[in-house]
């Protein structure tokens, strides 16, 4: 069934295609394309979400014959249809594709540039910097980031922002 193509596809079968036969497009990828989206898998400065949206579609180009829903489990996404779905932005947008969609709802308090610099606050070793302790914690990590930035940021927002970057408090 995976060798026809989608509009030849009807009825019952037409959902178990789009979850079992969705694959990148391979003839449409440069290898500029194919380059950055590699990288990307690869990175450990990007967010973690976009890591993992493009580590399905390099799975996809590794093994052509695996399916959307596999690639996005190997990728660690929990529900089937994940693969799928980023699959399907991907073939419709390419790399923007794997972004966020803008949200609605209230505008972030604080910029991109405060996020940033706490994240890269928080990859950085507290003895490095001249700290007396060897790990983080959360009220360690804040009270460091006010004397540093001259910005308070709340509990909750330092741990959204960490837990949204793949970080594990210990």
């Amino acid at each position: 069934m995976c060798n026809q193509t989608l509009s030849a596809v009807t009825g019952a079968y037409h959902n178990i295609f789009i979850l079992h036969c969705a694959r990148p497009l391979h003839g449409s990828l440069t290898t500029e394309e194919e380059t950055e989206i590699r990288k990307l898998a690869a990175s450990r400065k990007a967010a973690h979400r976009l890591v993992q949206r493009a580590k399905v579609i390099v799975a996809m180009l590794d093994d052509p014959k695996l399916h959307a829903t596999q690639a996005g489990q190997q990728a660690g996404f929990r529900g089937r249809q994940s693969g799928v779905d980023w699959v399907k932005r991907f073939n419709a947008e390419g790399i923007a594709g794997l972004e966020d969609k803008p949200k609605a709802g209230r505008p972030p308090t604080h910029a991109q540039n405060v996020r940033s610099a706490l994240l890269k606050l928080a990859r950085t070793k507290p003895e490095s910097l001249g700290y007396p302790y060897k790990l983080w914690t959360l009220e360690r990590l804040q009270i460091a980031f006010q004397e540093r930035e001259g910005i308070h940021l709340s509990d909750s927002t330092i741990w959204e922002w960490v837990e949204a970057e793949g970080f594990r408090w210990k």
